[in-house]
């Protein structure tokens, strides 16, 4: 398996796994053409994209999707209710609620707390490997718990520093929304989650989504390498995902 994240944070995501026989992305939040832009970075023609899996219909995770759907015509995985929010009816779709598999691609759905319509996250398996996605939920579900250990990369959401949060610029009800269960995971939230999850088997983790105003990296990474240490937790490959940078093509 191969993953790049060619965008993460408030003002767009987007991410690109790759397995033998499969190209998808995960949401189109960023412009249909600097998707394509980023895609060929990485020796990816946007042409080849067979699928995009829809984490949930909020701006940042879909604001290019119509017209890249357009130009490129990949089929799109998502739930009735984000189509529904979405407000423009896809041709080309499946309605993910349950797990599926796509060739030589195992996708497992983990339900996210957020406030959208629906929200998904997932976990995406071929030839041994697996790929944790999580991001935009205030909390995850303990009955989850099981489906997301020892997996071999996290893609993870770390979305702020609660006390940058309460600090900073934003409006109190826009704080409460964030803090919510219905909201984002905060840095302790991620690393402690992280901490429960990783196993033997895990090679990397990729931080997403940190916000700008209420983040920092190094105050994200420092967070988690605190967490992981503490509990005596083996601390594998960590990179931090920015807003428009793409990472490196990453192998499992």
């Amino acid at each position: 398996m191969k993953i790049c994240v060619l965008a993460s944070g408030s003002k767009g995501n987007s991410s690109y796994i790759e397995t033998d026989k499969t190209k998808s992305l995960v949401d189109l939040g960023m412009s249909a053409g600097y998707i394509a832009k980023s895609l060929k970075s990485i020796g990816v023609d946007p042409s080849e994209i067979q699928r995009v899996f829809i984490t949930h219909a909020h701006t940042d995770h879909v604001a290019g999707l119509k017209v890249f759907l357009k130009k490129y015509h990949p089929v799109v995985y998502l739930t009735k209710k984000m189509e529904e929010e979405l407000g423009f009816e896809i041709e080309d779709k499946v309605y993910i609620d349950d797990n599926t598999s796509i060739d030589d691609l195992d996708v497992t759905v983990i339900k996210t707390s957020h406030d959208a319509a629906d929200s998904n996250g997932y976990v995406f398996s071929s030839g041994g490997k697996s790929i944790v996605y999580i991001t935009d939920t205030g909390y995850i579900h303990v009955k989850n718990f099981e489906k997301l250990k020892n997996k071999s990369l996290y893609v993870f959401e770390s979305n702020h520093d609660v006390r940058l949060l309460r600090e900073g610029k934003y409006p109190y009800y826009l704080q409460q929304r964030i803090l919510s269960d219905k909201g984002h995971l905060s840095n302790k939230d991620s690393a402690y989650y992280l901490s429960n999850f990783i196993g033997d088997k895990t090679e990397q983790i990729i931080l997403i989504h940190l916000s700008e105003e209420n983040n920092r990296p190094e105050v994200a990474l420092k967070t988690l390498l605190d967490t992981l240490e503490k509990k005596g937790v083996r601390v594998p490959n960590i990179e931090i995902a920015m807003q428009r940078e793409s990472t490196e093509l990453i192998e499992l």
